[in-house]
Protein backbone atom coordinates (compact mmCIF):
# COMPACT_ATOMS: atom_id res chain seq x y z
CA UNK A 1 0.00 0.00 0.00
CA UNK A 2 1.25 4.02 -0.85
CA UNK A 3 2.49 4.95 2.76
CA UNK A 4 1.62 8.75 1.62
CA UNK A 5 -2.27 7.63 1.68
CA UNK A 6 -1.80 5.80 4.69
CA UNK A 7 -4.37 7.40 7.35
CA UNK A 8 -4.33 5.89 10.78
CA UNK A 9 -5.95 7.53 14.40
CA UNK A 10 -2.41 8.85 15.49
CA UNK A 11 -2.36 10.88 12.51
CA UNK A 12 -5.73 12.22 13.06
CA UNK A 13 -4.59 13.66 16.62
CA UNK A 14 -1.51 14.64 15.14
CA UNK A 15 -3.61 16.75 12.82
CA UNK A 16 -6.21 18.14 14.85
CA UNK A 17 -3.17 19.50 17.32
CA UNK A 18 -1.06 17.85 19.88
CA UNK A 19 -2.65 19.54 23.29
CA UNK A 20 -5.90 18.61 24.11
CA UNK A 21 -7.19 21.89 24.59
CA UNK A 22 -5.81 22.28 20.59
CA UNK A 23 -7.77 19.54 19.42
CA UNK A 24 -11.02 20.17 21.32
CA UNK A 25 -11.04 23.35 19.05
CA UNK A 26 -10.10 21.96 16.15
CA UNK A 27 -13.13 19.14 16.41
CA UNK A 28 -15.08 21.92 16.95
CA UNK A 29 -14.50 23.89 13.82
CA UNK A 30 -14.78 20.71 11.94
CA UNK A 31 -17.79 20.33 12.92
CA UNK A 32 -19.07 23.50 12.14
CA UNK A 33 -17.73 23.77 8.84
CA UNK A 34 -19.38 20.09 8.04
CA UNK A 35 -22.73 21.57 8.64
CA UNK A 36 -22.18 24.73 7.30
CA UNK A 37 -21.24 22.67 4.04
CA UNK A 38 -24.54 20.48 4.43
CA UNK A 39 -27.07 23.67 4.48
CA UNK A 40 -25.24 24.98 1.67
CA UNK A 41 -26.09 21.35 -0.57
CA UNK A 42 -29.86 20.77 0.68
CA UNK A 43 -31.33 24.64 0.69
CA UNK A 44 -31.23 24.55 -3.32
CA UNK A 45 -33.37 21.55 -3.19
CA UNK A 46 -36.36 24.23 -2.07
CA UNK A 47 -38.66 24.64 -4.82
CA UNK A 48 -39.48 28.63 -5.68
CA UNK A 49 -42.55 29.70 -4.37
CA UNK A 50 -43.03 31.84 -7.91
CA UNK A 51 -43.49 28.40 -10.05
CA UNK A 52 -46.14 26.87 -7.19
CA UNK A 53 -49.46 26.19 -8.77
CA UNK A 54 -52.25 28.52 -8.00
CA UNK A 55 -55.46 27.12 -7.91
CA UNK A 56 -59.21 28.72 -7.79
CA UNK A 57 -61.60 27.05 -5.92
CA UNK A 58 -65.36 28.28 -6.23
CA UNK A 59 -68.81 27.19 -3.62
CA UNK A 60 -71.90 28.54 -3.31
CA UNK A 61 -73.44 29.83 -0.33
CA UNK A 62 -76.91 29.96 0.93
CA UNK A 63 -78.36 33.54 1.74
CA UNK A 64 -79.74 33.26 5.13
CA UNK A 65 -83.83 33.28 5.76
CA UNK A 66 -83.94 36.78 6.79
CA UNK A 67 -87.80 36.53 7.41
CA UNK A 68 -86.92 33.71 9.69
CA UNK A 69 -84.71 35.33 11.81
CA UNK A 70 -87.51 38.41 12.01
CA UNK A 71 -89.92 35.92 13.32
CA UNK A 72 -87.39 34.02 15.62
CA UNK A 73 -86.63 37.53 17.38
CA UNK A 74 -90.64 38.66 17.45
CA UNK A 75 -91.20 35.10 19.29
CA UNK A 76 -88.59 35.93 21.94
CA UNK A 77 -89.70 39.72 22.15
CA UNK A 78 -92.98 38.25 23.29
CA UNK A 79 -91.89 35.95 25.83
CA UNK A 80 -89.62 39.23 26.85
CA UNK A 81 -89.84 39.81 31.18
CA UNK A 82 -89.27 42.75 32.80
CA UNK A 83 -88.41 43.15 36.76
CA UNK A 84 -88.97 46.50 38.59
CA UNK A 85 -88.69 47.65 41.54
CA UNK A 86 -89.74 50.75 43.81
CA UNK A 87 -89.83 51.95 47.24
CA UNK A 88 -93.66 52.48 49.36
CA UNK A 89 -93.84 56.57 49.20
CA UNK A 90 -95.87 57.96 51.49
CA UNK A 91 -100.26 57.83 50.39
CA UNK A 92 -99.34 55.06 47.69
CA UNK A 93 -102.48 53.12 47.21
CA UNK A 94 -102.38 49.39 45.62
CA UNK A 95 -102.96 51.18 42.49
CA UNK A 96 -100.45 53.48 42.14
CA UNK A 97 -98.05 51.17 43.70
CA UNK A 98 -98.87 48.71 40.72
CA UNK A 99 -98.83 51.33 38.04
CA UNK A 100 -94.86 52.62 39.19
CA UNK A 101 -94.18 48.38 39.07
CA UNK A 102 -94.94 48.24 35.38
CA UNK A 103 -98.10 46.64 36.34
CA UNK A 104 -101.40 46.84 34.10
CA UNK A 105 -102.97 43.60 35.12
CA UNK A 106 -106.68 44.14 36.51
CA UNK A 107 -106.81 40.27 37.75
CA UNK A 108 -103.43 41.00 40.13
CA UNK A 109 -105.08 44.06 41.59
CA UNK A 110 -107.89 42.29 42.02
CA UNK A 111 -106.51 39.33 43.46
CA UNK A 112 -103.85 41.35 46.25
CA UNK A 113 -107.11 43.01 47.48
CA UNK A 114 -109.00 40.01 48.15
CA UNK A 115 -106.42 37.21 49.31
CA UNK A 116 -105.35 36.94 52.98
CA UNK A 117 -102.18 36.88 53.07
CA UNK A 118 -101.24 38.76 49.64
CA UNK A 119 -103.05 41.80 51.05
CA UNK A 120 -100.05 42.16 53.21
CA UNK A 121 -98.70 44.46 50.40
CA UNK A 122 -101.18 46.81 51.51
CA UNK A 123 -99.52 47.61 54.59
CA UNK A 124 -96.11 48.05 54.16
CA UNK A 125 -94.39 50.50 55.19
CA UNK A 126 -93.17 53.71 53.46
CA UNK A 127 -88.94 53.10 52.51
CA UNK A 128 -89.84 49.34 51.74
CA UNK A 129 -88.72 47.99 48.82
CA UNK A 130 -91.44 45.70 46.56
CA UNK A 131 -90.47 43.56 43.45
CA UNK A 132 -92.50 42.77 40.55
CA UNK A 133 -91.93 41.25 37.20
CA UNK A 134 -94.05 41.91 34.32
CA UNK A 135 -93.86 40.39 30.57
CA UNK A 136 -94.49 43.06 27.83
CA UNK A 137 -97.59 43.79 28.10
CA UNK A 138 -98.22 44.65 32.08
CA UNK A 139 -99.14 41.27 33.05
CA UNK A 140 -97.96 40.21 36.44
CA UNK A 141 -95.66 37.51 36.77
CA UNK A 142 -94.77 37.58 40.07
CA UNK A 143 -94.31 40.40 42.85
CA UNK A 144 -92.14 40.23 46.07
CA UNK A 145 -92.72 41.97 49.42
CA UNK A 146 -91.17 41.94 53.09
CA UNK A 147 -93.42 42.95 56.24
CA UNK A 148 -91.86 44.18 58.98
CA UNK A 149 -92.69 44.14 62.98
CA UNK A 150 -92.78 47.25 65.37
CA UNK A 151 -89.11 47.44 65.30
CA UNK A 152 -89.04 47.62 61.52
CA UNK A 153 -87.45 44.30 61.38
CA UNK A 154 -88.19 41.75 58.35
CA UNK A 155 -90.62 39.39 59.68
CA UNK A 156 -92.75 37.84 56.57
CA UNK A 157 -91.38 37.84 52.65
CA UNK A 158 -94.22 37.71 50.54
CA UNK A 159 -94.69 36.30 47.37
CA UNK A 160 -97.51 36.04 44.42
CA UNK A 161 -96.79 34.36 41.48
CA UNK A 162 -99.25 33.87 38.30
CA UNK A 163 -100.07 30.07 37.85
CA UNK A 164 -102.52 29.76 34.82
CA UNK A 165 -105.13 32.38 34.45
CA UNK A 166 -105.11 33.01 38.41
CA UNK A 167 -102.16 33.16 41.27
CA UNK A 168 -101.52 32.36 44.69
CA UNK A 169 -99.77 34.04 47.25
CA UNK A 170 -97.17 32.62 49.73
CA UNK A 171 -95.40 33.95 52.87
CA UNK A 172 -92.60 32.40 54.74
CA UNK A 173 -90.49 33.87 57.63
CA UNK A 174 -87.48 36.36 56.43
CA UNK A 175 -84.01 35.22 57.03
CA UNK A 176 -81.46 38.03 57.15
CA UNK A 177 -77.98 37.65 56.70
CA UNK A 178 -75.56 38.72 59.65
CA UNK A 179 -72.18 40.41 58.88
CA UNK A 180 -69.59 41.66 61.32
CA UNK A 181 -68.35 45.09 60.37
CA UNK A 182 -65.41 46.41 62.01
CA UNK A 183 -63.81 50.35 61.93
CA UNK A 184 -61.57 52.90 63.68
CA UNK A 185 -62.21 56.19 64.50
CA UNK A 186 -60.18 59.14 65.46
CA UNK A 187 -61.39 62.30 67.17
CA UNK A 188 -60.96 65.67 65.53
CA UNK A 189 -63.98 67.29 67.13
CA UNK A 190 -66.94 65.29 68.82
CA UNK A 191 -67.72 61.77 69.13
CA UNK A 192 -70.44 62.36 66.54
CA UNK A 193 -68.46 63.91 64.39
CA UNK A 194 -66.33 61.16 64.44
CA UNK A 195 -68.95 58.55 63.64
CA UNK A 196 -69.76 60.30 61.14
CA UNK A 197 -67.23 60.78 59.38
CA UNK A 198 -66.57 58.77 55.86
CA UNK A 199 -63.05 58.14 55.71
CA UNK A 200 -63.35 54.36 54.95
CA UNK A 201 -66.82 54.89 53.29
CA UNK A 202 -69.38 54.04 55.99
CA UNK A 203 -71.17 56.06 58.70
CA UNK A 204 -71.82 54.24 62.05
CA UNK A 205 -75.32 53.45 63.05
CA UNK A 206 -77.04 55.37 65.76
CA UNK A 207 -77.67 52.49 67.98
CA UNK A 208 -74.03 51.63 67.59
CA UNK A 209 -73.24 55.21 68.66
CA UNK A 210 -75.20 54.75 71.72
CA UNK A 211 -73.65 51.02 72.22
CA UNK A 212 -70.09 52.64 72.73
CA UNK A 213 -71.24 55.83 74.76
CA UNK A 214 -72.74 52.79 77.17
CA UNK A 215 -69.93 51.05 77.32
CA UNK A 216 -67.41 53.31 78.30
CA UNK A 217 -69.64 55.67 80.11
CA UNK A 218 -68.61 54.84 83.66
CA UNK A 219 -64.62 55.28 82.26
CA UNK A 220 -64.92 58.50 80.64
CA UNK A 221 -67.45 61.12 80.41
CA UNK A 222 -68.32 61.99 76.82
CA UNK A 223 -69.11 65.93 77.10
CA UNK A 224 -66.13 66.61 78.68
CA UNK A 225 -63.23 64.04 78.80
CA UNK A 226 -62.98 63.23 75.33
CA UNK A 227 -59.97 65.38 73.35
CA UNK A 228 -58.52 65.94 70.05
CA UNK A 229 -56.51 62.92 69.12
CA UNK A 230 -58.44 60.27 71.38
CA UNK A 231 -59.80 57.39 68.98
CA UNK A 232 -61.66 53.97 69.36
CA UNK A 233 -62.12 50.77 67.41
CA UNK A 234 -65.03 49.18 67.26
CA UNK A 235 -66.46 45.56 65.98
CA UNK A 236 -70.20 44.89 65.66
CA UNK A 237 -73.06 43.15 63.93
CA UNK A 238 -75.25 43.88 61.25
CA UNK A 239 -78.33 42.40 59.44
CA UNK A 240 -78.98 42.56 55.75
CA UNK A 241 -81.75 40.79 53.37
CA UNK A 242 -81.40 40.45 49.77
CA UNK A 243 -78.40 43.22 50.03
CA UNK A 244 -80.41 45.75 51.41
CA UNK A 245 -79.00 47.24 55.08
CA UNK A 246 -81.98 46.21 57.53
CA UNK A 247 -80.66 46.87 60.86
CA UNK A 248 -77.23 46.84 63.06
CA UNK A 249 -77.36 44.70 66.19
CA UNK A 250 -74.70 44.65 68.88
CA UNK A 251 -71.15 45.84 69.57
CA UNK A 252 -68.77 42.71 69.57
CA UNK A 253 -66.05 44.38 70.47
CA UNK A 254 -64.85 48.15 71.50
CA UNK A 255 -62.06 49.59 72.32
CA UNK A 256 -61.73 53.47 73.39
CA UNK A 257 -58.52 55.71 73.71
CA UNK A 258 -58.69 58.78 75.69
CA UNK A 259 -55.85 60.58 77.30
CA UNK A 260 -53.16 57.71 76.75
CA UNK A 261 -55.43 54.98 78.35
CA UNK A 262 -57.42 52.57 76.47
CA UNK A 263 -60.19 50.37 77.90
CA UNK A 264 -61.31 47.81 76.36
CA UNK A 265 -64.80 45.13 76.45
CA UNK A 266 -65.58 42.52 74.21
CA UNK A 267 -69.11 40.58 74.18
CA UNK A 268 -69.57 37.13 74.53
CA UNK A 269 -72.13 34.26 74.84
CA UNK A 270 -71.44 30.72 75.03
CA UNK A 271 -73.53 28.89 72.67
CA UNK A 272 -73.71 26.30 74.94
CA UNK A 273 -74.88 27.95 77.86
CA UNK A 274 -78.28 29.06 78.45
CA UNK A 275 -77.24 32.17 81.00
CA UNK A 276 -77.00 34.52 78.19
CA UNK A 277 -74.34 37.04 76.91
CA UNK A 278 -72.39 39.70 78.57
CA UNK A 279 -69.32 41.94 78.17
CA UNK A 280 -66.35 40.77 79.50
CA UNK A 281 -62.54 41.93 79.90
CA UNK A 282 -60.12 40.06 77.64
CA UNK A 283 -59.03 38.38 80.65
CA UNK A 284 -62.40 36.72 81.44
CA UNK A 285 -63.74 38.67 83.60
CA UNK A 286 -67.55 40.02 83.94
CA UNK A 287 -67.67 43.94 83.25
CA UNK A 288 -71.70 43.81 83.91
CA UNK A 289 -73.92 45.37 86.70
CA UNK A 290 -74.75 42.58 89.03
CA UNK A 291 -77.96 43.43 88.89
CA UNK A 292 -79.86 46.88 88.17
CA UNK A 293 -80.64 49.07 91.35
CA UNK A 294 -83.99 50.32 90.03
CA UNK A 295 -85.86 47.96 87.45
CA UNK A 296 -88.37 51.08 86.86
CA UNK A 297 -86.42 54.24 85.24
CA UNK A 298 -86.49 57.70 87.48
CA UNK A 299 -88.34 56.23 90.19
CA UNK A 300 -87.97 57.29 93.76
CA UNK A 301 -88.90 54.62 96.37
CA UNK A 302 -92.07 54.48 98.55
CA UNK A 303 -91.20 51.53 100.67
CA UNK A 304 -88.22 49.83 101.68
CA UNK A 305 -86.82 46.02 103.09
CA UNK A 306 -88.56 46.81 106.40
CA UNK A 307 -91.02 46.36 109.24
CA UNK A 308 -94.21 48.75 108.22
CA UNK A 309 -98.15 48.93 108.26
CA UNK A 310 -99.82 47.10 105.59
CA UNK A 311 -101.63 49.76 103.80
CA UNK A 312 -104.61 47.09 103.49
CA UNK A 313 -104.70 45.04 106.41
CA UNK A 314 -103.21 47.48 108.84
CA UNK A 315 -101.01 44.93 110.59
CA UNK A 316 -97.26 45.74 111.67
CA UNK A 317 -95.12 43.32 110.07
CA UNK A 318 -92.44 42.67 107.65
CA UNK A 319 -92.21 44.12 104.23
CA UNK A 320 -90.22 41.75 101.68
CA UNK A 321 -89.11 43.99 99.11
CA UNK A 322 -88.91 47.25 97.46
CA UNK A 323 -91.79 49.66 96.11
CA UNK A 324 -90.91 52.14 93.86
CA UNK A 325 -94.16 54.13 92.68
CA UNK A 326 -94.89 55.00 88.80
CA UNK A 327 -97.59 55.83 86.84
CA UNK A 328 -99.25 53.10 85.24
CA UNK A 329 -97.91 51.54 81.92
CA UNK A 330 -94.26 52.78 82.97
CA UNK A 331 -91.61 50.00 81.64
CA UNK A 332 -89.77 47.46 83.94
CA UNK A 333 -87.20 46.19 83.17
CA UNK A 334 -85.68 43.01 84.04
CA UNK A 335 -83.11 43.05 87.29
CA UNK A 336 -80.54 40.74 85.41
CA UNK A 337 -80.17 37.97 82.64
CA UNK A 338 -82.06 34.81 83.64
CA UNK A 339 -85.27 32.65 82.55
CA UNK A 340 -88.79 33.37 83.21
CA UNK A 341 -89.96 30.88 85.76
CA UNK A 342 -93.51 31.99 86.06
CA UNK A 343 -95.14 34.84 84.38
CA UNK A 344 -99.10 34.85 85.68
CA UNK A 345 -101.70 36.46 88.22
CA UNK A 346 -100.57 35.29 91.80
CA UNK A 347 -102.54 36.02 94.49
CA UNK A 348 -102.15 39.55 96.20
CA UNK A 349 -99.15 40.02 94.00
CA UNK A 350 -101.54 40.42 90.94
CA UNK A 351 -100.00 40.20 87.58
CA UNK A 352 -96.39 38.82 88.52
CA UNK A 353 -93.33 37.55 87.25
CA UNK A 354 -90.44 36.02 88.62
CA UNK A 355 -87.17 35.49 87.01
CA UNK A 356 -84.56 32.32 87.80
CA UNK A 357 -81.08 33.62 87.84
CA UNK A 358 -77.58 32.07 87.88
CA UNK A 359 -76.78 30.02 91.41
CA UNK A 360 -80.23 30.26 93.18
CA UNK A 361 -80.77 34.47 92.79
CA UNK A 362 -84.40 34.88 91.59
CA UNK A 363 -85.95 38.03 91.07
CA UNK A 364 -89.80 39.10 91.75
CA UNK A 365 -91.90 41.76 90.39
CA UNK A 366 -95.75 42.49 91.48
CA UNK A 367 -98.87 44.63 90.32
CA UNK A 368 -97.97 44.50 86.96
CA UNK A 369 -100.91 46.23 84.89
CA UNK A 370 -99.06 43.81 81.95
CA UNK A 371 -97.05 41.73 80.80
CA UNK A 372 -93.75 42.34 77.91
CA UNK A 373 -94.17 41.26 74.43
CA UNK A 374 -93.44 37.67 74.35
CA UNK A 375 -92.90 37.25 78.46
CA UNK A 376 -93.83 33.20 79.72
CA UNK A 377 -92.51 30.55 80.94
CA UNK A 378 -89.25 29.75 79.55
CA UNK A 379 -88.59 32.74 78.00
CA UNK A 380 -84.67 33.96 78.21
CA UNK A 381 -84.20 37.58 79.16
CA UNK A 382 -81.24 40.02 79.28
CA UNK A 383 -81.06 42.49 81.77
CA UNK A 384 -82.65 45.57 80.82
CA UNK A 385 -85.28 44.06 78.77
CA UNK A 386 -88.88 44.90 79.18
CA UNK A 387 -90.84 42.19 81.26
CA UNK A 388 -93.60 44.58 81.64
CA UNK A 389 -95.48 47.44 82.51
CA UNK A 390 -96.30 49.27 86.01
CA UNK A 391 -100.24 48.75 87.37
CA UNK A 392 -102.03 48.28 90.70
CA UNK A 393 -103.61 44.64 90.47
CA UNK A 394 -103.57 42.58 93.39
CA UNK A 395 -103.50 44.01 96.85
CA UNK A 396 -101.95 47.38 96.00
CA UNK A 397 -103.38 51.11 96.38
CA UNK A 398 -102.09 52.54 94.24
CA UNK A 399 -99.77 52.23 90.67
CA UNK A 400 -96.47 50.95 91.56
CA UNK A 401 -93.72 47.87 91.30
CA UNK A 402 -93.44 46.00 94.20
CA UNK A 403 -90.19 44.46 93.38
CA UNK A 404 -88.18 41.97 95.46
CA UNK A 405 -84.50 39.93 95.61
CA UNK A 406 -84.73 36.06 96.51
CA UNK A 407 -82.26 34.18 97.41
CA UNK A 408 -82.97 30.68 97.68
CA UNK A 409 -86.36 31.34 97.39
CA UNK A 410 -86.35 33.90 100.83
CA UNK A 411 -86.17 37.49 99.75
CA UNK A 412 -83.41 39.83 100.91
CA UNK A 413 -82.21 43.17 101.22
CA UNK A 414 -80.35 43.80 97.74
CA UNK A 415 -78.53 46.88 99.95
CA UNK A 416 -77.04 44.56 102.25
CA UNK A 417 -75.52 41.63 99.94
CA UNK A 418 -72.33 41.67 98.00
CA UNK A 419 -73.64 40.16 94.92
CA UNK A 420 -71.27 38.59 92.04
CA UNK A 421 -72.29 40.08 88.58
CA UNK A 422 -73.09 36.58 87.20
CA UNK A 423 -71.51 33.43 87.56
CA UNK A 424 -67.88 33.07 86.49
CA UNK A 425 -66.95 31.58 83.09
CA UNK A 426 -66.24 27.46 83.93
CA UNK A 427 -62.98 26.06 82.65
CA UNK A 428 -64.57 25.04 79.15
CA UNK A 429 -66.45 28.49 78.81
CA UNK A 430 -63.11 29.88 79.41
CA UNK A 431 -61.69 27.76 76.49
CA UNK A 432 -64.30 28.88 73.84
CA UNK A 433 -64.06 32.51 75.34
CA UNK A 434 -60.32 32.59 74.74
CA UNK A 435 -60.71 31.21 71.21
CA UNK A 436 -63.29 34.25 70.50
CA UNK A 437 -61.34 36.49 72.13
CA UNK A 438 -58.13 36.48 70.31
CA UNK A 439 -60.33 36.68 67.34
CA UNK A 440 -61.33 40.18 68.21
CA UNK A 441 -58.14 41.25 69.86
CA UNK A 442 -56.47 40.34 66.16
CA UNK A 443 -59.27 42.42 64.94
CA UNK A 444 -58.41 45.38 66.92
CA UNK A 445 -54.33 44.72 65.86
CA UNK A 446 -56.01 45.71 61.98
CA UNK A 447 -57.78 48.08 63.02
CA UNK A 448 -54.51 50.28 64.84
CA UNK A 449 -52.54 52.04 62.63
CA UNK A 450 -48.66 50.69 62.60
CA UNK A 451 -47.08 51.48 65.86
CA UNK A 452 -50.44 52.26 67.42
CA UNK A 453 -52.11 50.90 71.14
CA UNK A 454 -51.15 52.47 73.92
CA UNK A 455 -49.42 50.67 76.47
CA UNK A 456 -51.81 51.45 79.53
CA UNK A 457 -54.99 49.51 78.80
CA UNK A 458 -57.59 48.99 80.96
CA UNK A 459 -60.54 47.11 81.25
CA UNK A 460 -64.48 48.91 81.00
CA UNK A 461 -66.13 49.23 83.63
CA UNK A 462 -69.73 48.40 83.54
Amino acid sequence: MNQIHKFTSSRLFSLLGSTRKARIVSASALFLAVCAFGAAGVAPLAPDAADLPVKTVQESVATPDLSAQITALDQQSAKAQFVHEEKIRNGDTLATLLQRLGVDDDAAETFIKKDKIARGVMQLKSGKRVQAQTDDEGNLQWLRATVVDGKDDPVTNIKITRKGDGFVASAEPAKLERRIEMHARTIKSTLYAATDSSEDGAKLPDTIVKQIIEMFSTNVDFRGDLKRGDSFNVVYETFWQDGEFVRAGRVLAGELTNKGTTYQSVWFEDPQSKQGGGYYSFDGKSLKKAFLKSPVEFSRISSGFSMRVHPISGQWKQHKGIDFPAPTGTPIRAAGDGVVEFAGTQNGYGNFVLIKHWSNYTTAYAHMSRFGSGIKKGSKVSQGDIIGYVGTTGWSTGAHLHYEFRVGGEAKDPAKLNVQAQAPLTAAEMSRFKVYANDMTHRFALLRPAGGGGANTRVAQK
